[in-house]
């Protein structure tokens, strides 16, 4: 299966889970009448749009390069992670507004055990598939898939936090304890939401690879860039699950250009294997541009 049908796969996946489990929250609320849970259920209808977002992301983003976007569309990722925690933001404002105004006159009535329940099983299901949309996001790189899953957990801590206050409630009778932590609930959600805009920004900006993948690079270049003087300047930048790298190879002044393309073409087919889909860009340079700090191959 490749990257794309696995993305569009996950995305219409966490469509559908984002809508199961709004609907047992939803439940649970009506259940109960507990503004927390309120809180909760709505955390997931944000689940729903940055489902919907994620969707459209990783279809624009696997669209081939054109005339108008030569080097791809892999940022649209990005924009709907920027998206989405927007909404996260909006979603936690809400929340506040709700629980203040229930501070007045806490109400746990109707909390029991049957609508408790149901937001747990709710919960599973959200560490479940949160832990999906993670391990893959960090295998493929994919900011709109580990935006939804560090929501998802986010929201299953949220989960977790809401039914353990709720059941103080309902053993102290403490009423309060509902819109108090409908409140710490919202101070969660904005956290995180600030950390999923603030992280994709980051990649809006041409963020550098990570170190593990810079030094792979530079072993692999390291290796096949035999016949070459230096490899220098070596430079990379992550845009989705796309992959970029740019470098200056020095060879003898004497070479050909037939012979210095053909160790390009080594290097090129090295890192395409080792690490497929990326992007290489290599400037040659005679040995006077010898640097004296450059990375000299075996």
């Amino acid at each position: 299966m490749n990257n794309r049908v696995s993305a569009e796969r996950l995305a219409l996946g966490s469509i559908a889970v984002s809508l199961l489990v709004l609907g047992l929250k939803f439940l649970a609320w009506r259940l109960t009448g507990s503004v927390a849970l309120y809180s909760d259920a709505l955390e997931s209808l944000v689940n729903v749009g940055g489902a919907t977002l994620a969707l459209i992301a990783v279809r624009y983003a696997q669209r081939p390069a054109d005339r108008g976007h030569p080097f791809g569309h892999h940022k649209a990722e990005y924009f709907s992670a920027v998206a989405e925690g927007i909404m996260i933001v909006v979603a936690a404002l809400l929340i506040v507004h709700q629980a203040l105004a229930a501070l007045s006159t806490p109400d746990l009535s109707e909390l029991g055990p049957v609508g408790l329940a149901v937001n747990a099983v709710a919960m599973v299901i959200n560490l479940a598939w949160a832990r999906v949309l993670i391990t893959w996001a960090r295998s493929h790189h994919s900011p709109a898939m580990a935006a939804s899953g560090r929501h998802l957990m986010s929201d299953v801590w949220t989960s977790v936090g809401v039914l353990a206050g709720l059941l103080l409630a309902l053993l102290t009778g403490w009423a309060i304890l509902d819109p108090v932590l409908a409140i710490i609930v919202a101070l969660n959600i904005l956290r995180e939401g600030i950390l999923v805009i603030r992280s994709s920004i980051g990649g809006l900006m041409d963020s550098a690879a990570d170190p593990v993948e810079q030094a792979q690079i530079e072993e692999i270049i390291h290796a096949a860039a035999i016949g070459a003087l230096q490899a220098h300047d070596i430079r990379t930048r992550r845009a989705g699950q796309a992959l970029f790298v740019e470098f200056h190879l020095v060879v003898s002044g004497a070479m050909s250009v037939a012979a210095s393309h053909e160790i390009c073409d080594g290097i090129e087919a090295a890192l395409q294997a080792q690490i497929p889909g990326i992007n290489t860009t290599i400037h040659v340079e005679p040995d006077s541009k010898l640097e004296p700090d450059g990375l000299v191959p075996r």
